[in-house]
């Protein structure tokens, strides 16, 4: 595994994604780049003694892989993007808490803009969630969009790497049957997928009410989920899975650390994991 970058500014929150970032990252056996984003007046000598300081303290936490640093300069959402585009990067890890220039909110324009413009899937954790808890059960929703089908391979790789297993919650978002079928193909492209690969997992089929944030983290919280894994586009017909809506929604208003991915352009009939 490549690199597994994370976004720290001090607060909580992104103590807390560090926290996680090590889990993982032993895990993967891959080394933790920790970005500072500094502003322009801040000192840079204090910052990185500050840093280094921390870093020893969780030093002996760390299973053969290395803990590194770097201060970067400019927009934290744009920063943290090129950094795991020049680390080439496994994934990216976010407090929620976290990021300089988010300070004054929980879930600010930052986090947004540094999912959509992340080349790497990003992981969002809030500083309130229990990182302490295994991860046991992931919820991985399915809808009709050609898209859709992509978040299953990374949510595969969090599965096999924790021995969790996947709720496939098929969305019917649409009495069309047309969207029915579609949801119905998609989730058995993926089943077979898992077979194939041995993740364990269960399969929910859910007609969506009014808004489809709600419903799946309705049933997320139901079966104790430790992890959501979605796009970051969704189906384009419906205004409530933009990105605008329910990506951001699902952000804002998850308990349950956020997966997201960015979606390849592919054929629809195309399964690319």
């Amino acid at each position: 595994m490549n690199k597994v970058v994370v976004g720290f500014d001090f607060s909580s929150g992104s103590a807390y994604a560090v926290d996680l970032a090590i889990d993982i990252a032993n895990r993967w056996q891959s080394d933790i780049r920790l970005v500072y984003v500094k502003e322009k007046n801040e000192n840079e000598a204090s910052i990185r003694s500050e840093i280094e300081r921390r870093n020893a303290g969780v030093a002996h936490l760390l299973q053969g892989i290395r803990l590194e640093y770097v201060l970067r300069q400019g927009n934290p959402a744009e920063q943290l993007a090129r950094q795991a585009e020049e680390d080439d990067a496994s994934l990216l890890i976010v407090g929620t808490h976290g990021m300089s220039g988010m300070k004054k909110n929980l879930l600010g324009h930052n986090t947004y803009k540094t999912v959509e413009l992340s080349p790497v899937p990003v992981l969002l954790v809030r500083e309130d969630f229990n990182i302490n808890k295994d991860l046991e059960t992931i919820v991985v929703p399915i809808d009709s969009s050609d898209d859709t089908r992509q978040k299953a391979g990374q949510a595969a790789t969090f599965a096999k790497t924790f021995g969790a297993t996947i709720h496939l919650l098929g969305l019917y978002t649409s009495s069309s049957k047309e969207v029915h079928a579609t949801v119905d193909k998609y989730i058995n492209m993926v089943q077979r997928h898992f077979d194939k690969t041995g993740v364990q997992y269960q399969t929910k089929f859910l007609e969506v009410g009014k808004n489809v944030t709600l419903d799946t983290l309705d049933y997320a919280y139901a079966v104790h989920a430790d992890l959501i894994a979605i796009m970051t586009e969704q189906e384009s017909s419906l205004s409530n899975l933009l990105m605008g809506t329910f990506a951001q929604q699902m952000l804002t208003q998850s308990k349950i650390p956020v997966l997201t991915v960015r979606p390849r352009r592919v054929l629809a009939d195309t399964v690319n994991y």
